[in-house]
């Protein structure tokens, strides 16, 4: 069963997801980045080539020619057949289609009003699925 976290009263989900990334990275975990905001998950692209000079971060966009050998994939496709199913982060406001395929399933949630509603209501939808999810504070 893949577990799930939510990480709540984010301020910046760009940052924070980069930070995120770095962290599992560190921990050679391979990660899959969904948002289904083509801007934001330009930024994030744009984010996490620039975000550390001490750390590199290989990502590529789901498609490319490399996925099948990054560990970092950033995808507006749920749908897609990714070559790793470790940990999903999930930046949008519904639930990741097929997302029972990855281990680990992170929630970002934003402090605005709208991501904190919708945040809830995926939570309870978990919670009826059978699911037990988990809420950690941002850092």
């Amino acid at each position: 069963m893949t577990r799930i976290d939510f990480h709540s009263n984010v301020a910046d989900k760009i940052s924070y997801t980069c930070r995120l990334i770095r962290k599992a990275h560190a921990a050679n975990c391979k990660v899959v980045v969904f948002d289904d905001d083509q801007v934001r998950l330009s930024k994030l692209d744009e984010a996490l080539w620039n975000f550390s000079e001490s750390d590199f971060l290989p990502h590529v966009m789901s498609g490319d020619s490399l996925a099948r050998q990054t560990a970092i994939i950033l995808t507006a496709d749920a749908s897609a057949d990714f070559p790793h199913h470790e940990l999903l982060i999930n930046l949008t406001q519904s639930i990741p289609q097929n997302f029972e395929r990855f281990a680990r399933l992170i929630e970002i949630i934003s402090s605005e009003q709208q991501d904190t509603i919708s945040g809830r209501e995926r939570y309870r939808n978990y919670q009826q699925q059978g699911m037990t999810p988990s809420v950690a504070k941002s850092t």
